[in-house]
C-alpha cells in the first residue's frame, strides 16, 4: 500500500473521531476531518471516495491492527484454545479508543446500502483472530470457524455498547457464555461424528462440503470450488 495513501486516510479518520460523537459517520464529519487534517479535498476523495464510510471502515481496520499487534506480543501458550479466542475478542474491544465512534459506526452499518460493509468488517475481525491464532484450515471449516466468531464478536459488541459495568465486567461474562454455546455446538457436531448412524446420514453432504475451499485471496466472502474426485 502506498504510504502517503495510508497515511492520509489515518489523518483523516484520527481528525474525524473529534466530529463522529456529534455527526456520526457522515458527510459533515467527513468535511470537517479534511479541513482539521488541512487535506486537499481532492485527495481526501481519491483516498475515501465513499467519504465518512471509507473512515468509519478505516476505524474498525485500525482497531484489527492494534489487536493483532496486542496478540503477537502475548504469550497465550497456557490458555485453553478458547480461552485464547476470549482474549482476542476482549483485546479488539479493549483496542477501542472511543466507544460513541463504534456506536456510531454500529447506526451506519445497520443501514440497508451498508449493511454489507459492516458484514464484511466483522468477518475480516474473525478472520484476522483466527489467522493471528494459527487456524490453517482450507476447507469448510475456514467457513464455519469465522461465521460462528462472527456471530460471537458481533452480539459482544453489541452487549459492550449498552455495559456500564465496572471494567467491562458483564460483558467480558457475556462473551464467556457465547464461546461456551459455541463449544456445544462442537461438542454435538463431534457427536454425530462418531455416532454410527448419525455419520452414515451426513455422508452425502459431508462429501459435498468436502469440495468447499477457503478464498485462494483470503480476501473476503466468496470461496471456491474444487471437482469432487470419483
Amino acid at each position: 500500500m502506498n504510504a502517503n495513501y495510508a497515511e492520509t486516510k489515518e489523518a483523516l479518520f484520527q481528525a474525524a473521531l473529534s466530529h463522529v460523537a456529534f455527526d456520526g459517520w457522515t458527510d459533515a464529519t467527513f468535511q470537517a476531518a479534511i479541513r482539521d487534517a488541512d487535506v486537499a479535498p481532492a485527495v481526501a476523495r481519491a483516498v475515501c471516495p465513499r467519504g465518512a464510510v471509507d473512515l468509519a471502515l478505516a476505524y474498525h481496520a485500525a482497531g484489527d491492527q492494534a489487536m493483532v499487534a496486542r496478540l503477537q506480543s502475548e504469550d497465550l501458550s497456557a490458555l485453553r484454545f478458547r480461552d485464547r479466542i476470549a482474549a482476542a475478542v476482549r483485546y479488539r474491544l479493549e483496542a477501542v479508543g472511543d466507544k460513541e465512534a463504534v456506536r456510531r459506526g454500529t447506526t451506519l452499518f445497520a443501514l440497508p446500502n451498508h449493511a454489507a460493509d459492516g458484514a464484511k468488517a466483522i468477518w475480516g475481525t474473525a478472520d484476522a483472530i483466527w489467522t493471528a491464532l494459527g487456524d490453517t484450515s482450507d476447507d469448510v471449516n475456514w467457513y464455519t470457524k469465522r461465521a460462528t466468531l462472527s456471530g460471537v464478536y458481533g452480539s459482544t459488541v453489541l452487549y459492550w455498547l449498552g455495559d456500564d459495568s465496572v471494567d467491562h465486567q458483564a460483558t467480558w461474562a457475556f462473551l464467556d457464555r457465547r464461546i461456551d454455546n459455541v463449544m456445544q455446538i462442537e461438542k454435538v457436531k463431534a457427536q454425530v461424528r462418531d455416532n454410527p448412524v448419525l455419520s452414515r446420514l451426513m455422508a452425502g453432504p459431508n462429501k459435498l462440503m468436502e469440495t468447499i475451499r477457503r478464498p485462494s485471496d483470503r480476501g473476503g466472502f466468496p470461496g471456491r470450488w474444487s471437482k469432487p474426485r470419483n
